[in-house]
């Protein structure tokens, strides 16, 4: 309730997103003879992974084979096997969406958050393009038609009530800071990952730690070096964070990370920006993602929300979780019907799974022989 991604406030986005639209039908996976295309797949890892802090720890897409790869692969390929039953699902009911029906939403999100250009502006801020988006709006809308054509839902103004005194806490904003970061990224388990090639290549244990030590000084070292530099001229932070900076979707906003609470960083990050004095450059900080230097812009003090500013997000809220139930029971009841076919093996989840259960086996594995190894020595 509390976020201002506009993305968020829809509130089924996570469940719904798709992305625009593919013309590459290689199918890699077939949904009562609808095909689910390579092109559709790509795109939809590419931004799962830009998007996700996992995904930020190093090229995963170098080893596709990889732990951390395919958790992100999995997630993509069941939430595309979603959308595809529900997307047929509101076909068979003869559900349409209309450019009224987009311009009336998208007026209202206008209001809602105070202006076409804040929408811009966040837009802009998450890389998400205005045809995108109105993209995203559709299949969203469809799928609020679908839900409703399920099951009708009343919101009333008691429930909302109810919902903002059981909830207050939601409603309380914390301080919080702008700041923009350059991230070093240096993650030990990601460099065993890439050095033992997942696992598969072997690597007696005190040279793997000498190299992963090496690695380390050697990302510590140029944080430092870059530390130093913008320390005797701040004014180049934001030149530094697009060449430099490991986090790839703040590095193209030179750094920035919008405001946030101190709550949404890992501790070490969160308690050097919110004790930075504004525009200094600060000293490096270590945290498991690696080497950042923080920069603070501005800060906000801690606030509440009335309810009468709340409730109409509370409604929306409420109604999109109704929406949720119903549309995972449709779903549930799609997907025992239907007929799924995997053109490639490879993205078949039940697949995907036994190669993490292997993985996690192995690795269990190894961990029992070495300490069996150093209790008799």
């Amino acid at each position: 309730m509390k976020t201002k991604k506009i993305l968020a406030t829809l509130a089924l986005c996570t469940i719904l997103f798709t992305g625009c639209a593919v013309k590459d039908q290689n199918a890699i996976i077939k949904i009562n003879g609808k095909a689910i295309s390579q092109a559709k797949y790509d795109q939809m890892i590419d931004k799962t992974l830009s998007s996700s802090p996992i995904g930020k720890m190093g090229d995963l897409k170098a080893n596709k084979d990889g732990f951390l790869y395919l958790m992100m692969e999995q997630q993509v390929i069941n939430q595309l096997i979603l959308q595809e039953l529900l997307d047929q699902e509101a076909n068979e009911r003869g559900i349409k969406v209309t450019n009224k029906d987009i311009d009336e939403e998208l007026k209202r999100i206008i209001d809602q958050i105070g202006g076409k250009d804040i929408l811009l502006e966040t837009l802009k801020a998450n890389d998400v393009s205005i045809k995108d988006f109105k993209e995203d709006l559709k299949t969203q809308i469809k799928m609020k038609k679908l839900a409703e054509s399920v099951k009708k839902i009343k919101i009333s103004d008691k429930d909302c009530e109810e919902y903002y005194n059981k909830n207050i806490n939601q409603f309380n904003t914390p301080e919080q800071v702008r700041a923009s970061h350059i991230l070093i990224a240096a993650n030990p388990y990601q460099m065993q990952l890439q050095l033992t090639d997942n696992g598969k290549k072997k690597i007696e244990i005190n040279e793997l730690k000498s190299k992963i030590e090496k690695q380390m000084k050697e990302r510590e070292d140029l944080a430092k070096k870059l530390n130093k530099e913008l320390k005797a001229d701040p004014s180049k932070f934001a030149q530094y964070a697009k060449k430099y900076s490991n986090d790839e979707m703040s590095a193209k906003r030179g750094g920035d990370l919008g405001f946030f609470a101190k709550d949404r960083m890992v501790p070490e990050f969160a308690e050097v920006a919110f004790s930075a004095k504004p525009n200094t450059v600060s000293d490096v900080v270590q945290t498991q993602y690696g080497y950042h230097i923080i920069m603070v812009q501005d800060r906000k003090a801690a606030s509440t929300t009335p309810y009468k500013k709340a409730k109409s997000k509370i409604k929306d809220f409420l109604k999109n979780q109704h929406m949720i139930i119903a549309l995972d029971e449709l779903t549930t009841a799609a997907k025992k019907k239907a007929e799924i076919e995997y053109m490639d093996e490879r993205y078949n989840p039940e697949n995907i799974q036994k190669k993490l259960n292997k993985q996690v086996d192995d690795i269990t594995g190894r961990q029992v022989e070495e300490a069996k190894k150093q209790s008799q020595k």
